[in-house]
């Protein structure tokens, strides 16, 4: 297929473009190259995907409508994966209209010309953020989303909702993906494994939020990749054209589900700590903090949808996934 991805520069989207290129599908990546982090490693991102005749590099934000528009009508996908945003739940509280422009007003560009080009499946990235408050674990996809905690997760939540709407008016087949702490080779230097992992090598401290008192539900990149190839094969029926699986989160009136990719398996911060301990050779100098603003103590997916629909269920261990991402760092930084 002909499938448009944005942010095709970022962690998870570089990662998926290569996967989908291997795959022998055309990919179209667009990616604004902001430079909420190093943007050097975006290009190097894109280097790497540049070397393949399937992937062709659209330098835009999605904000700039137009341009959009011209990369819509010049490559007509048959599928559109919208993982570009601005990211990260602190950022939020420093430079909150970077996620009203990028996140709203982008998202909206892209639903306007995916309602004018109507690709046979319309994946969203969403975050497990939108879970908010919400104290029940496993977090599900039919959990209430009510009560997010940050404007970066009020915004995610307001992309859903508008993508439901465009799927309900317009018929489009749409997925809403919930991530959960994705980490791995080629990752975010504003994540904890990329800031612990550089602090540690160099013998600098890292900072332990709540006092080391949290659980994450990491998610190895590769595991996640595999999932959204699959999901992408297994776009939402409209209403009454199939019964729903176990535990579905599809929509009553629209062609339209969200579902959680994540390992269902929480690991505690100091266990993950110990691993990059493991896997650095060196101990961690470790700054004990209390909780941040926005923060929440414990992230835990239910993966049972996403076995349903796809048969799949994210497996790497953290001491594996850890490791490869040590080893890629060490390489690329030549460290």
């Amino acid at each position: 297929m002909r499938i448009l991805v944005t942010g095709s520069a970022g962690f998870i989207g570089f990662h998926l473009s290569r996967r989908l290129i291997a795959d022998g599908h055309e990919v179209a990546g667009v990616d604004g190259m902001t430079p909420y982090y190093d943007v050097q490693l975006k290009h190097d991102r894109h280097a790497v995907l540049k070397q393949h005749n399937g992937f062709s590099e659209h330098l835009l934000l999605l904000e700039e409508h137009d341009r959009l528009a011209e990369t819509f009508s010049a490559f007509r996908p048959e599928a559109v994966v919208h993982l570009a945003a601005q990211a990260g739940v602190r950022y939020s509280l420093e430079n909150p209209r970077a996620y009203v422009d990028a996140n709203l007003v982008g998202t909206f560009n892209l639903l306007e010309l995916c309602r004018e080009h109507r690709p046979r499946h319309l994946m969203l990235a969403s975050t497990s953020s939108v879970y908010g408050g919400n104290p029940d674990m496993p977090f599900v996809e039919t959990d209430r989303t009510d009560h997010p905690l940050t404007l970066y997760a009020a915004t995610k939540k307001a992309t859903e909702g508008m993508a439901h709407a465009y799927s309900h008016l317009w018929g489009l087949p749409t997925t809403a993906f919930r991530f959960f702490t994705v980490y791995g080779p080629w990752g975010r230097p504003d994540m904890a494994l990329f800031k612990f992992v550089s602090a540690t090598l160099k013998g600098e401290p890292i900072d332990v939020y709540n006092n080391g008192e949290m659980k994450r539900d990491f998610t190895y990149i590769d595991d996640l990749v595999e999932a959204l190839v699959r999901l992408l094969d297994a776009p939402p029926p409209k209403p009454g054209e199939a019964a729903p699986v176990p535990g579905d989160s599809l929509s009553p009136v629209a062609p339209f589900r969200s579902v959680n990719i994540g390992g269902g398996a929480p690991t505690g911060l100091l266990e993950f700590i110990e691993a990059i301990e493991a896997a650095t050779g060196r101990s961690a100098i470790r700054n004990y903090l209390p909780m941040q603003a926005g923060d929440v103590p414990a992230t835990f997916a239910s993966a049972d949808l996403l076995g349903a629909l796809t048969g799949y269920r994210p497996t790497t261990s953290v001491k594996t996934g850890v490791e490869a991402f040590v080893a890629w760092y060490r390489d690329h930084y030549g460290v």
